[in-house]
């Protein structure tokens, strides 16, 4: 069974840096690439970014680059997400998912393209 759990979230101070984590359970990232995304409250599910390991190619959306770093660590299965400076303007729920395509990345962050999905670590962050 593929599941993907999000780790790393809380309150964070506005301009500090966060780290979040995704564990793969029950694949490998060699079978899936990993992207993350985020809701904000009465919003919609916005792509940030995703890595596969099998091409080396990772992607971020154009409103997130500069700011969010992606990366994985094969050995332990997880992919993480540094997202520095933060703003008020962050706080929302983070996804991290595993799209149909298997072992690319989509080329659009669309969330109809994954499949298996986390059930979310929640950002806040104060001013």
């Amino acid at each position: 069974e593929v599941r993907l759990v999000e780790s790393g979230g809380g309150l964070v101070q506005a301009g500090r840096s966060l780290t979040l984590s995704c564990a793969a359970q029950g694949f490998t990232l060699d079978d899936y690439a990993v992207g993350w995304f985020r809701q904000a409250p009465g919003k919609e599910r916005e792509g940030i970014s995703c890595i596969s390991t099998t091409d080396g190619r990772s992607y971020y959306a154009d409103s997130m680059k500069g700011r969010v770093t992606i990366s994985s660590d094969t050995a332990k299965k997880t992919v993480f997400l540094q997202l520095n400076d933060v703003k008020a303007e962050d706080t929302a729920v983070y996804y991290c998912a595993a799209p149909n395509y298997g072992k690319s990345c989509p080329l659009i962050f669309t969330a109809e393209l994954y499949d298996y999905w986390g059930q979310g670590t929640e950002v806040t962050v104060s001013s």
